[in-house]
Formats: C-alpha cells, structure tokens, sequence
C-alpha cells in the first residue's frame, strides 16, 4: 500500500482576507510498510497534510495516489479509500460512543456488512493488538476506564477496520508517562508485527529517534527534511531554526562532549547513548567489564 503525492496544496479560505496556504507544492511518496514520523511546529501543515489521505480534506490542486487510485478524481469511491486507510485524530477518546468497549470497536466493521463471526473476530485481534484483554475489558462501558485506556480503546476501533496504512494524530498527548510508554510500545509492536503502514505525527523527538523508519520534517507548509532519525537529526541548527529539535539525550552527549569527554555528538537514543558511554570508559580505562 504505497502512497503519492504530487504537487500538493491547499488553500484554506481562497479569495478571502483569511487567504493561508496550508499546503504549498508537497510532493512525497511513502512506501509500503514504513513506520514515518511527521514533525513540524504547530501550523506547519501536519494535521492538513493528512488528512488529505484519506479525502477527509480535497486539495486545491495536486494528485494523491493511494495504491496507484488517485483519490482526488471526482469517481473515486472514497469509502473504499477509508477501508484502506484508517486515521486515529487527537484525543480520540471523545469520539467513543457505545455502551460497551466491545461494541465501540465494532462500529466500523459492522458498517462494513461483516458477518457476525467476523467482526467479533477483529474486534478480539484489534483488543489484543492495542493491548487490552477481550474477556476482562469487553462488557466495561469506555467510560469507566483510564485515559490511556481509552485512547486504545479509540485506536482499536480505527484497527479492526483493517486498514493497510494507519494514520495517527498525536495518539499520546496529554498522557501520563505510564499511558504514553505503554501506547507507543503497542504501536510498535503493532508494526512489526502485521506491517502496517504507520504515519505518526508527534511533537516528541525521543519517540521519533526510538520508534520511525523515517522521518519527514514540515515547515511552512512545505516538507524541509526527509530521512533516517539520524540523516534528519544531524541537522540540528536547521531544526532548531524552524522552533524543532534533537532528543534530549543529543543535548546531554552534546554538553558531554564540550566538557573534555571523549563522546559522540550524534547520539540519538538512550540505548545508543549508554553503548558510547561504556565504550569511553572502556576505552579510557574507567571499566573492565
């Protein structure tokens, strides 16, 4: 399931007083099973960026191909788009509804005209997929459980659908460290296990040095980088013009580094960083092991 873009922009309120160009010219092309993160300071054009990928917005111009199907031909069936592209928006909790989680998850498919058998089928897989036990949690009402929980409660519903790219929009904000560890380690797994297309757009640098095949970089409504975390994140002085940054451990090897320490600047990840700290002391005879 492989998306293009060409030359993409949108223009919210054209012709107006209120004229801004949220998309300017994109072009990008995803690739099938990827994990992408999209970064950018609020106002960039993350949240209209994708919700172009599945027609929920029409662009002023360009073509959108989703399987080689332009989507923004007038024909296009765009409920069968939706079958194959699924997006998760922020705080998607407040979008749950039904009397039971069960019953909540299978919404979409049942509007699908599965069978019974079916639909308690991947209602069973999406529950697993996200983390929550079918027997424990399945007569509960939405309501009566955690944040975190109900954010995969949310995103469940959007994975029974089965869609082949998954779309999610900032999934883990305004959780507690616990809900967002445990939402993004279900993400993962989620990925290597079925191999999900996964567009994460995020504000966290450490998820995205921890989690993304790929990253792409947006910036006044144009994409400004594109690349591995590391490709993207050795250009440190280019994101922190455009208000971005490094993880936070880039900064503590960084600070190590101007102190005398013998250590690598490019340092993403904590993993990487514990591995470049025993190598100095190694090195330096500071430890034997």
């Amino acid at each position: 399931m492989s998306i293009k873009i060409e030359n993409l922009t949108h223009v919210y309120m054209p012709k107006t007083p209120f004229e801004t160009v949220a998309l300017d010219n994109i072009n990008l092309d995803l690739e099938e099973g990827k994990f992408y993160a999209l970064i950018g300071h609020t106002g960039s054009g993350k949240s209209t960026l994708i919700q172009h990928l599945n027609g929920l917005l029409k662009p002023t111009s360009g073509k959108i191909y989703v399987d080689d199907m332009d989507i923004t031909d007038k024909s296009t069936v765009m409920s069968e788009i939706r079958k194959k592209v699924g997006l998760v928006f922020q705080y998607p909790e407040y979008q749950l509804f039904e009397e039971t989680i069960e019953k909540d998850i299978a919404f979409g498919p049942n509007n699908l005209g599965l069978s019974k058998e079916e639909v308690t089928f991947r209602v069973k897989r999406a529950m697993e997929m996200v983390g929550l036990e079918y027997e424990k949690y399945k007569d509960l009402s939405p309501f009566e459980i955690s944040g975190g929980q109900k954010r995969r409660v949310a995103i469940a519903g959007v994975v029974a659908m089965e869609p082949k790219v998954l779309i999610l929009d900032e999934p883990i904000a305004g959780l507690d460290p616990r809900g967002r560890d445990a939402i993004l380690g279900q993400l993962k797994k989620l990925h290597e296990e079925y191999r999900h297309t996964v567009i994460l757009v995020t504000h966290s640098m450490e998820d995205v040095a921890e989690i993304a095949d790929e990253v792409i970089v947006m910036s006044g409504a144009k994409i400004m980088l594109q690349g591995t975390p590391r490709e993207v994140f050795v250009q440190l002085d280019l994101l922190e013009e455009v208000g971005l940054g490094a993880p936070q451990i880039t900064y503590l090897m960084r600070a190590l580094k101007e102190k005398g320490l013998p250590v690598r600047e490019d340092i993403f990840t904590v993993q990487e960083a514990k591995e470049e700290i025993k190598r100095m002391l190694v090195e330096g005879g500071g430890c034997h092991d």
